[in-house]
């Protein structure tokens, strides 16, 4: 079982950042391609991002390519997503997820863990 925690969600302004992390509990942590989702109210769960697990390929979801900019460090377990020109269409809860497979997915349903989500609201 791999235990996820997001963080660094908030309220910015249109324009602002953020920086989310994710830390995961496993000793194997470079097994994992990792992913990033949201989900804004009434709305159904969207692929923001994902990463492979040796870190060397990315893929982003048109809405954010060039604005935001996922990474890890398998040393500390951790991996962010840097995101930069925030728009109010982009306030959601943002979720981390795991999986043991190849990786670069954008189906939900190819990942094997989740987290409990951090709040990302960009005010007009």
């Amino acid at each position: 079982q791999v235990q996820l925690v997001e963080s660094g969600g908030g309220l910015v302004q249109a324009g602002g950042s953020l920086r989310l992390a994710c830390v995961a509990s496993t000793r194997t942590f470079s097994s994992y391609s990792m992913g990033w989702f949201r989900q804004a109210p009434g709305k159904e769960r969207e692929f923001v991002a994902t990463i492979s697990r040796s870190g060397r390929s990315s893929s982003y979801a048109d809405s954010v390519k060039g604005r935001f900019t996922i990474s890890r460090d398998d040393a500390k377990n951790t991996v962010w997503l840097q995101m930069n020109s925030l728009k109010p269409e982009d306030t959601a809860v943002y979720y981390c997820t795991a999986d043991f497979g190849l990786g670069l997915s954008r189906n939900p349903a190819t990942y094997d863990y989740w987290g409990q989500g951090t709040q990302v609201t960009v005010s007009s």
